[in-house]
């Protein structure tokens, strides 16, 4: 079980023991505590990213993160999570690609990104694996993030 970070979230990075694990492995939107855990969790990283002057000295950036409500913005993040982790939602955003085309974002600037999601993670007290996991997905969006260097 985590230690106490937001009423929300004590599930999140929650695992199966004895029984329950023996007899199937669960998926990572279970081992995460499901879609309430996910969606606090989710919920502090947006706030974080929307305030770090790493990512906000892009005025592309900036321009994006008041151009979006934050409410949708997690929404559309906690879905997104909830479908790569094997839950039952469904993703309906637009492409990571069409999503930030026009943003200009450097490789810099996806560092600090990561470094937010780490920092939210170990705020959760994610497990190892599920941060993995987690991060492998994120990662796995980076080519259409990032833009190509000139």
């Amino acid at each position: 079980m985590l230690r106490k970070a937001g009423a929300g979230a004590q599930g999140f990075g929650k695992t199966m023991t004895g029984s329950e694990a023996a007899s199937e492995t669960p998926s990572l939107y279970d081992r995460l505590g499901g879609v309430y855990s996910i969606a606090t969790v989710v919920e502090d990283l947006i706030d974080r990213i929307m305030v770090d002057p790493r990512l906000n000295a892009n005025p592309r950036v900036d321009d994006a993160h008041h151009k979006v409500p934050p409410a949708g913005f997690k929404y559309l993040v906690t879905e997104m999570l909830c479908w790569a982790a094997g839950g039952p939602q469904r993703y309906s955003g637009r492409s990571m690609e069409e999503s930030h085309r026009d943003m200009a974002i450097t490789p810099g600037e996806w560092q600090a990104f990561m470094d937010d999601v780490q920092t939210t993670l170990d705020k959760f007290s994610v497990p190892a694996a599920e941060q993995a996991e987690v991060k492998a997905f994120i990662e796995s969006t980076r080519a259409a993030i990032v833009a190509p260097s000139a």
